[in-house]
């Protein structure tokens, strides 16, 4: 199949021709269903049915939770046993406008829709909501990036990413690309981190928060590298004014939106690692077990969801960030080859028995990685 460059066709219109022409089924008759992961780690397909799976959440008593984008729904995932086979997986609550983030905090369950923060209660091993939800927190709603990131920081409180309406744009609604943090209640909300495109991720490790970014388009096959940053309170990180071209380096005007200046842009917050252009690096985990060889822990593992309009393409994989370093590595690859791809990572959960999980919104299944010495 060969792609046409589609003159005229908006952003939007064009990814989702696309993305829709290209993505086939994995193959599962094939070793680690075709990909190449290092020597030693397996990768199986663990859960199937979804529509478009996105990000997941350990619960306490080691569920994991994960949201259906396309049909409203929160699902959990239970493998009680631990024997790194789903047992079974269960509606929690449905009929929710884009669910996408979800964290658990105290005695709560936290769901971020496409407008809203709700919490439900939750006790441990509860598979159903046991009662209706509580707006704590409204958003803005839609907009070019319509999910929202929830997480919950070492200290208590609770933070909340959406993205921009559009591409590269001046945003009126000061909530629109940046990290808002709020009390765990939704009361005292402040903005965190600003100039931030589209953070999807956010990961904290000991008392940082880290964050994936993805960066404008239209401004060239490799302009600007996505981004991977450290957030600090108050700080911006120069959307849309400014972008990364590479690591620990000062971020540059971006002539061609012509506002602000290169003063600016020396004043936003550089990034710590960067990836290819237009890659949509998404969900990350930082991988806390020991299952891993030691090489491998504390590292941030990052799923990069591919390029729309980039050829050739970039993305469909998982990598690894360095989080003192910044270096990034390739660790799952295999998804993309030519103009096919076999899946669209979006997010990576740690499991208690040390495996890591990855959904995957464009076949609606969730894949489990897992590591045995060879």
């Amino acid at each position: 199949m060969t792609l046409l460059r589609l003159a005229g066709l908006s952003a939007a219109l064009l990814a989702t021709a696309v993305s829709c022409a290209i993505v086939r089924d994995p193959d599962t008759r094939a070793p680690n269903l075709g990909l190449t992961v290092p020597d030693g780690f397996q990768v199986s397909i663990y859960a199937t049915g979804f529509t478009k799976p996105r990000l997941m959440a350990l619960a306490p008593n080691g569920d994991i939770f994960v949201t259906d984008q396309q049909t409203g729904e929160v699902w959990a995932m239970l493998d009680r046993n631990r024997d790194g086979l789903l047992d079974a997986k269960q509606v929690y609550a449905s009929g929710l406008n884009v669910p996408h983030g979800v964290a658990f905090h105290g005695d709560a369950l936290y769901v971020a829709t496409t407008d809203a923060v709700l919490r439900y209660p939750y006790a441990a091993g509860d598979v159903t909501a046991s009662a209706a939800p509580t707006r704590i927190v409204d958003l803005p709603g839609g907009g070019q990036h319509s999910s929202r990131t929830v997480t919950f920081g070492p200290d208590g409180k609770m933070y909340v990413a959406a993205g921009s309406t559009c591409n590269v744009c001046e945003e009126t609604d000061p909530k629109r690309a940046a990290v808002w943090v709020y009390d765990e209640d939704g009361r005292n909300g402040r903005p965190y981190a600003t100039g931030l495109r589209n953070a999807v991720g956010l990961e904290w490790s000991g008392s940082a928060l880290y964050a994936t970014a993805n960066g404008r388009d239209l401004a060239g096959n490799d302009v600007p590298p996505e981004a991977f940053y450290v957030l600090k309170d108050g700080a911006n990180y120069g959307w849309p004014y400014c972008y990364p071209l590479a690591a620990g380096q000062r971020q540059v005007w971006d002539k061609d939106f012509g506002k602000k200046d290169q003063a600016y842009c020396d004043a936003a917050q550089p990034a710590l690692a960067v990836t290819t252009a237009h890659a949509a690096p998404l969900g990350a985990a930082f991988y806390t077990g020991t299952v891993f060889p030691e090489v491998y822990r504390n590292q941030l593992f990052v799923a990069l969801h591919g390029s729309w309009n980039r050829e050739p393409k970039s993305g469909y994989k998982v990598i690894t960030v360095d989080p003192q370093s910044g270096a990034t590595k390739d660790f799952l690859s295999g998804f993309q080859s030519g103009v096919s791809t076999t899946a669209r990572p979006v997010d990576l959960q740690v499991t208690p028995d040390g495996a890591l999980l990855l959904t995957d919104d464009g076949n609606g299944v969730v894949y489990r990685v897992a590591y045995r010495a060879p």
